[in-house]
């Protein structure tokens, strides 16, 4: 297969949608558990957002992660992409609608509906990027007054972003949390599909391989999309400070 019939064939867009899909499930595993600390800052105990900026920080201060970083992007922009071409590809080939209309039997709606909820996660990271990525990376973190926010490391003279607190102003505010949860659920319904569909891509037909995929990718899907959306939540509710 030569790079054109990857970019332009069906199966060639099939198999970069696999194997971007990995790697976006890897920078999942890694956001998710690093978003995870906040859940630091909760009860008597609380470190006020102290372990999750100095991980932020280091997220986006090392040379190697930057350099992932872009390559994230280029990901992001071709899964989304072929993504969209492979969904009007399909659209294209279906004109003519079956004799039997088999609805849910013969798939359920989110699979038939990857084009709509990938659509859905782009506008939401588009939203996540403005609102966390370009200031940490460009304009700087600041609150409703235009001040810098910093957090200084207790008992150092460590400067850096308080992305912590820039999350707490953030997700202060009803219409970013049902945007952010909303988006999660898209995520998450996008992950059950695509999870198994991707390693079937790429080559893994053996049935008990695939329902174990299946089961995994669906546990995976819930656990990475609750998670996610217990972030926002838990800001707005008051349970992290």
């Amino acid at each position: 297969m030569t790079w054109k019939q990857i970019f332009t064939s069906s199966i060639g867009k099939k198999i970069t949608m696999a194997l971007t899909g990995v790697f976006l499930i890897l920078f999942l595993i890694v956001h998710v558990g690093l978003n995870a600390c906040i859940w630091n800052a909760t009860g008597k105990n609380s470190d006020h957002g102290r372990m999750f900026n100095i991980a932020a920080n280091f997220m986006g201060t090392m040379v190697v992660v930057r350099i992932i970083e872009i390559g994230l992007f280029v990901f992001i922009f071709i899964h989304a992409i072929q993504g969209l071409f492979l969904e009007a590809y399909n659209r294209s080939k279906r004109n003519v609608q079956y004799a039997i209309n088999y609805g849910n039997r013969g798939s359920t709606w989110y699979s038939r509906s990857m084009g709509l909820l990938g659509t859905l996660i782009l506008l939401f990271l588009i939203l996540h990027w403005i609102n966390f990525w370009i200031p940490s990376r460009f304009t700087g973190v600041k609150d409703q007054n235009g001040n810098i926010m910093e957090f200084i490391v207790p008992g150092t003279n460590i400067h850096m972003h308080n992305l912590f607190a820039l999350m707490q102003i953030t997700f202060s505010q009803l219409w970013v949390v049902i945007v952010y949860v909303l988006g999660c659920i898209s995520l998450g319904f996008h992950l059950m599909h695509g999870f198994s569909s991707a390693f079937k891509t790429l080559g893994v037909h053996n049935k008990r391989y695939v329902s174990m995929l299946r089961g995994f990718g669906y546990t995976f899907s819930i656990i990475v999309s609750l998670a996610f959306a217990m972030m926002p939540v838990s800001f707005y509710a008051g349970w992290v400070k």
